[in-house]
């Protein structure tokens, strides 16, 4: 006997696995990963920044804190 002749008494049962592993999303399709990737990355996006750009607003506040401070120094001197 050859492998397919053993299995073909199994098939039905391996169908039905194979079925309710689908239906349950317990085994999902390279197209379902990628879609749900998708969507997680979208929404990281809107409710987080970069590291890049905190650095860049951190940097910014406090260039803008150094000049407040100056204008602070020059009206106190007068």
């Amino acid at each position: 006997m050859n492998f397919s002749a053993e299995i073909i008494p199994f098939a039905p049962l391996i169908v039905a696995l194979v079925y309710f592993l689908l239906q349950a999303k317990i085994v999902v399709t390279p197209a379902q990963l990628e879609e749900k990737h998708r969507r997680i990355i979208n929404e990281v996006s809107e409710h987080f920044v970069t590291k890049d750009s905190y650095n860049e607003l951190r940097d910014d506040f406090g260039y803008i804190k150094e000049k407040i401070d100056k204008i602070y120094e020059m009206i106190t001197m007068s």
